[in-house]
């Protein structure tokens, strides 16, 4: 299933997404307010069979796509975990964990949606991720096991204002956290086959900047949940954005940020695309 949160003519709902229609699942799963809910639940399967037979009712042009889940718990994010990346930072050698930081849902925007370029800085940059969602609460889940544990993929925009990274001089959470500086959707998918590698690219303005396959990530899906409940309990519905695969050509040219009328596409043929422009703070 690819099931996606919206606004319809001012009505927030959720739905499954299917060809390029919407079933209204709110309708359909009255005891659950929203996808969040679903997700909690651990209804998938009432979601499912909710599907079965019906036919949309919306057309996904007229609706406006939100993030799939509006307010989990946590939203984690892995910094520095494609090979390649290890060279933007001088690292020689394969970290021995993985690095890690928190955003807060309202620097995240859905599918369509403008980002945010803030009045305090030129630099907007962009990352491309896949994003695991959480299907269970789940803690000290052996690496072997954690596939499992996995209710569904999406797609990130890890929007970030990189002058802000350091303000603080061992932190990065203020660039992070920008409002609206980043992405995430368009939906989350169910069923993706989690033992092949998947393949993420990202264009800016229809050209290829990011490129790279989950094959090539530093620590796994499985190593990441594995290691993150360790330490933490993880709940359904939280969210996990993997890491960023290294930009073309930002070694000669230096860093471009996004400037307002831009647009970003992330996209994973398992997936779907999560596509942005970007705009001004008012």
């Amino acid at each position: 299933m690819r099931l996606a949160s919206f606004n319809f003519r001012g009505r927030p709902s959720f739905g499954a997404v299917v060809g390029d229609g919407i079933i209204d699942l709110r309708a359909r799963l009255g005891r659950y307010a929203t996808l969040l809910d679903v997700f909690r639940a651990q209804a998938l399967e009432q979601a499912k069979a909710a599907v079965q037979g019906a036919r949309p009712e919306l057309r996904l042009g007229e609706v406006e796509l939100l993030p799939p889940l509006l307010t989990p718990e946590k939203i984690l994010c892995v910094g520095i975990n494609y090979a390649d990346r290890t060279k933007d930072y001088d690292m020689a050698e394969k970290p021995k964990y993985p690095s890690m930081f928190y955003r807060a849902p309202s620097s995240l925007v859905g599918h369509g949606q403008n980002l945010i370029r803030p009045k305090v800085s030129e630099q907007l940059d962009y990352e491309g991720e896949i994003a695991m969602v959480i299907g269970r609460q789940c803690k000290h889940v052996p690496r072997e096991g954690a596939l499992a544990v996995i209710g569904g993929l999406t797609l990130c925009n890890e929007g970030t204002i990189r002058d802000w990274i350091r303000h603080g001089k061992f932190n990065v959470t203020q660039g992070k956290n920008f409002d609206a500086s980043g992405s995430l959707g368009p939906w989350i998918v169910t069923d993706v086959d989690l033992t092949k590698p998947l393949h993420l690219t990202v264009r800016k303005n229809d050209e290829v900047t990011q490129d790279d396959i989950t094959a090539n990530l530093i620590f796994s899906f499985a190593e990441l949940i594995s290691y993150i409940t360790t330490f933490m309990t993880l709940k359904p519905g939280d969210i996990v954005s993997t890491g960023t695969p290294v930009k073309r050509g930002t070694d000669s040219a230096g860093p471009v940020w996004l400037k307002p009328g831009d647009t970003i596409e992330i996209e994973c043929p398992d997936i779907g695309v999560l596509r942005n422009t970007v705009a001004d703070e008012a």
